[in-house]
């Protein structure tokens, strides 16, 4: 037998919320805070200009461009550039999920409301998990789209029947939503806003250029495979890449990383005080 709330959120006997209504609060939280409203706008401003700028010169420098350079070009992974740099907007979401609420005290609130802290961060990441994939899905398409307009002949480029298109465009999308979860774990985990943040930027952006300028060539190709901005060219490309997994595989050892993540932020979450 169940009783309800004020608001009509269903609460044990216990006066524990159940997994639906801490859902619901957290979407209303998430829904309500205005740093969400600007990091999805961020998402989506900056991988169109990304994009834009980068298909928009390719198309105008096609003609005097060396034809080696015209040999591997992708156009599908080209138009969905600008997510490697979306990314950013979305990690920072992810990361202020969790952090703001340790930064402002709120958390003992919350969990004073909602005991059971696998169940909070299982809600926390549900709410997000449903923002960021219908965030990165309409990033994804507006991307795509934009790209190929500003390709102009005789520059390549695709459309959404072209073989590995869809895929890319929708793999692009649930990409973004991934990381987004792995930056909760991460902010789970550090419980430092700007350190997450950091961490997330160092693990997305820098330690691939580490890896490729200071690492042998024969080490690079192997690691590299396994870092998340590399499964993410893999994941956006059209054509398959020589030392990258497969888009299918790489996407898995990407939620299998969120998932891990995630895991040690919950475990250390009980483990801690608030």
């Amino acid at each position: 037998m169940t009783i309800t709330n004020a608001s009509g959120s269903p609460i044990t006997q216990s006066g524990h919320y159940r997994l639906a209504g801490v859902v619901r609060s957290e979407w209303t939280k998430l829904r309500t805070i205005r740093s969400t409203r600007w990091a999805l706008v961020a998402c989506v401003a900056l991988a169109l200009a990304v994009t834009a700028l980068a298909c928009a010169t390719v198309g105008s420098s096609w003609r005097t461009d060396p034809a080696v350079s015209h040999a591997d070009f992708d156009p599908i992974n080209q138009s969905l550039a600008g997510l490697l740099i979306g990314q950013l907007a979305i990690g920072t979401l992810g990361v202020v999920v969790i952090c703001a609420e340790y930064a402002t005290g709120s958390i003992r609130t919350t969990l004073s409301a909602v005991p059971s802290r696998p169940k909070l961060l299982a809600a926390k990441a549900i709410a997000l998990g449903a923002v960021v994939t219908a965030t990165g899905l309409v990033t994804s398409l507006l991307s795509f789209s934009l790209g190929q307009a500003l390709l102009s002949a005789p520059a390549p480029h695709a459309t959404f029947t072209s073989p590995g298109a869809l895929r890319a465009v929708i793999g692009g999308g649930l990409y973004l939503a991934v990381l987004g979860l792995l930056a909760l774990g991460l902010g789970t985990i550090i419980r430092h806003t700007a350190g997450a943040i950091s961490t997330f930027v160092a693990l997305s952006l820098l330690l691939p250029w580490i890896v490729a300028q200071y690492l042998p060539n024969s080490v690079s190709n192997t690691v590299s495979r396994w870092l998340p901005a590399n499964i993410g060219v893999a994941i956006t490309s059209g054509r398959p890449h020589a030392h990258e997994f497969s888009p299918m595989i790489g996407f898995g050892v990407l939620c299998a990383y969120a998932l891990l993540i995630l895991a040690a932020g919950t475990w250390l979450m009980n483990k801690r005080d608030a």
